[in-house]
């Protein structure tokens, strides 16, 4: 009988965060990272989406930290009632445990998957004065030259530090990794000709490529980006195994329960799909996500299997 009461109570709509939640009807959206960046500004436009659909308050919660490390550590903690999920990057659930010997968390145990948030791009960008205009060229380049052969990331560790390692192995060619301290520094090394290459996400290399700063040669997804439409891919470019994207992905307590996740997949779903999000989106050079929990849970685990080797060949641990 309590099992039938509680389905038709969901059935209903009742069970949504404003009704399991203990927190005065207030979803709380946890982001490692501090306000402004890319991952900040896609939390605050859904989140004023969702508020609408979920009939409840939506406060996003920055806890900068250890590379978005603490807010996992704090969704591991948070109350288990579909009060408080978290908007992470592919790093936390992904990267970290290959990267990390010991976590306070398991993504596998502690969290459960709501919904794909978004994808974007990484790009391969060279200084404008580097004589070169697209990949094939500059692979070329780099074998002629090897004492320049060397690419920046905005850090040791990060994605675009393994794919700049993953082209290396896919064009054969030995490329010191130079790690900077984030991607503003990177982009001012790059403009300043300090390296051959950098590697980012797409978005931090956009407006130095449009300016004539810098050159875009390739993108890392599946297709081209609609931002760059004339740039080409990695594949277009020669390299078919070189095809990868980051996300970012919205996750609860592993505990939650299954109707609040629901609800609170529904509100991200149709926050996706609305103009305003898409139009934000597009200018951020990101493309919309959503799907249902597995579908993320899906997207982890082929990005786990993506990766893995890839840091594997590496040898890097970040600790």
């Amino acid at each position: 009988m309590k099992r039938r009461h509680f389905t038709a109570l969901a059935a209903a709509g009742f069970a949504s965060p404003l009704a399991l939640a203990q927190a005065g009807g207030t979803l709380r959206v946890l982001v490692g990272f501090p306000p402004g960046g890319s991952i900040d500004v896609v939390a605050r436009v859904l989140a004023e989406k969702m508020k609408d659909e979920l009939k409840a308050n939506v406060v996003i919660d920055n806890k900068p930290g250890a590379g978005g490390r603490l807010a996992a550590d704090l969704l591991k903690a948070a109350p288990a009632d579909g009060s408080v999920v978290m908007i992470t990057p592919v790093v936390v659930p992904v990267l970290a445990p290959l990267v990390f010997s010991k976590l306070n968390y398991n993504p596998a145990t502690d969290f459960a998957p709501v919904g794909h948030v978004c994808s974007f791009n990484f790009a391969l960008s060279v200084p404008a004065s580097l004589p070169v205009q697209n990949l094939q060229e500059f692979v070329a380049w780099v074998k002629a030259n090897p004492q320049k052969a060397n690419f920046g990331s905005p850090a040791a560790g990060s994605l675009p530090h393994f794919f700049g390692e993953m082209l290396a192995r896919e064009g054969r060619v030995d490329m010191v990794h130079v790690p900077f301290a984030g991607g503003a520094a990177l982009m001012n090394a790059l403009m300043g000709a300090q390296v051959s290459a950098g590697i980012d996400v797409l978005l931090e290399a956009l407006e130095a490529h449009r300016s004539g700063k810098v050159r875009i040669l390739a993108v890392s997804g599946e297709r081209r980006s609609a931002v760059l439409p004339d740039v080409p891919t990695f594949r277009e470019s020669g390299f078919p195994g070189i095809v990868a994207s980051g996300w970012f992905g919205m996750y609860a307590p592993a505990r939650a329960p299954e109707p609040a996740v629901a609800a609170i997949n529904r509100a991200l779903t149709k926050a996706l799909t609305h103009p305003d999000v898409l139009d934000r989106f597009s200018k951020l050079a990101l493309e919309a996500g959503g799907g249902s929990p597995a579908d993320l849970g899906r997207l982890e685990q082929a990005s786990t299997a993506r990766w893995a080797p890839v840091v594997k060949a590496t040898g890097f641990r970040a600790d």
